[in-house]
């Protein structure tokens, strides 16, 4: 167009106007949140060209449980595209060309830098902007990273953090490039436990050093970890308690070689994976939504302070019906629940109609080597132990009660079959009286 054919109000050049795009929805992020999302608006009848996903991943939409457990195998490992979501809970694959079939835009390996609410704006790195008219913030978490702290030769080669496939692709080239060299995994939660078997099974000399008295402290018991770290001890995976990474050396290549620890010990390393927590990704919207307990505050609906806004998965502090208190739970099975869930609402809303209320049932689990866990409630009041939880146990079965208010609130499962564990499931929801913890623990 020559100059004279445009409006002298605009003072955005042609180029940012041929660069903006407009969906009716969009997803911000492309996790297991997203995928799950893209499913249900699917299923709801979204038409094609209403919905963008707009990732800074250069992948669809994957399970994300599966790079540290799958991917990491020794044999048959796990790859895409065997694990795009909705596999992981039994759906349907949702590969790049389904995304295509529904009219859904992927618009990967674009990371957003800006998010303006008031005008329903998103910028991206690259200056490219896009507008909606719904939003779903799908942005998960960031992993924390010890350079954050400015830990002394945290920026050596191979010092490795877990959180999307670039990642574990890293992860499984350093394991290539030090096979049957020695690892050494910074800290004791989920990625620790997961990652130090997945070392092990490939034949890497591990070592697990955490700050706390034992292993997973956010759910575990001492009596639950005793049976994980005696476990892990059998399989030949060293443990050191009670201290922290304050440093590390790298040798000629800048590869890390020594990890040296706050109590003086000092560790040789070919490989160092830190798994020490994240962050919800919340930062773009700061000053603009409404947050509680570290995350953006959401109605039952996944509504957030903004109408038309929207938060799902780990970023969302949402009201837990169940416990009468508002939550954040970083977990697959609440980023799968909370997109649909969500998607629901604002499908429901535009017709006028209503969907029940968010009814959450905490859920976590994990497998390693080969053991699995099933925990469904809340970890708190008083813990009850029973069953064998003797790590040297042929078929290890073991569980904990957690009794509040003379009620049980939570339930831990080693072991369990799919019928056992769909029966502590129920326990949690039902909340039974409990008031001799001595016979409950007898009976198991």
């Amino acid at each position: 167009l020559p100059r004279s054919f445009i409006h002298p109000s605009t003072d955005r050049s042609l180029a940012e106007m041929a660069s903006e795009k407009h969906f009716k929805y969009v997803i911000l992020g492309g996790g297991v949140a997203a995928g799950y999302a893209a499913r249900e608006f699917a299923k709801q009848g979204v038409q094609p060209g209403e919905l963008a996903i707009i990732s800074k991943e250069s992948v669809a939409p994957y399970e994300r449980p599966a790079l540290s457990k799958g991917y990491l195998f020794p044999q048959n490992a796990a790859r895409l595209p065997g694990f795009h979501t909705c596999v992981g809970s039994g759906g349907e694959k949702l590969l790049p060309e389904w995304y295509t079939e529904k009219g859904i835009e992927l618009i990967l390996s674009t990371e957003i830098v800006k998010a303006d609410l008031a005008s329903k704006t998103l910028t991206s790195a690259a200056g490219a902007t896009f507008t909606y008219e719904t939003l779903l913030i799908a942005t998960g978490s960031s992993t924390i990273k010890l350079t954050d702290f400015g830990v002394q030769g945290a920026e050596a080669n191979n010092i490795l953090y877990l959180r999307d496939i670039n990642d574990a692709d890293k992860l499984v080239a350093a394991m290539q490039a030090k096979k049957d060299g020695k690892a050494v995994v910074v800290g004791g939660g989920y990625i620790g436990l997961e990652l130090s078997a997945a070392l092990k099974l490939n034949n890497f000399d591990v070592t697990m050093v955490y700050p706390e008295p034992w292993c997973m402290p956010r759910l575990f018991t001492a009596g639950i970890a005793h049976f994980y770290e005696g476990y892990y001890a059998s399989k030949g995976i060293n443990i050191v308690k009670g201290t922290v990474a304050s440093g590390f050396d790298a040798d000629a290549n800048g590869d890390v070689a020594v990890v040296k620890l706050k109590d003086g010990r000092v560790l040789d390393a070919n490989i160092v994976i830190v798994g020490v927590g994240g962050r919800p990704l919340t930062g773009l919207f700061k000053g603009q939504v409404d947050e509680e307990k570290g995350g953006l505050k959401t109605d039952t609906f996944f509504e957030t302070s903004v109408a038309g806004v929207y938060a799902i998965g780990d970023v969302a502090s949402f009201p837990m019906k169940l416990y009468n208190e508002p939550r954040r739970v970083e977990h697959v099975d609440h980023a799968r629940k909370s997109a649909e869930q969500a998607v629901k609402a604002i499908k429901a809303k535009e017709s006028g109609e209503t969907v029940a209320e968010y009814d959450y049932l905490p859920y976590f689990y994990s497998r390693s080597f080969d053991i699995a866990w099933q925990f469904y409630g809340d970890n708190v009041g008083e813990s009850v132990l029973f069953g064998d939880n003797d790590p040297a146990a042929a078929k290890a079965k073991f569980g904990t009660y957690w009794v509040k208010d003379g009620k049980v609130v939570g339930v831990f499962l080693e072991g369990g079959s799919a019928d056992e564990n769909q029966a502590i499931a129920k326990v949690a929801r039902a909340q039974p009286p409990a008031s001799d913890l001595e016979a409950l623990g007898k009976e198991g």
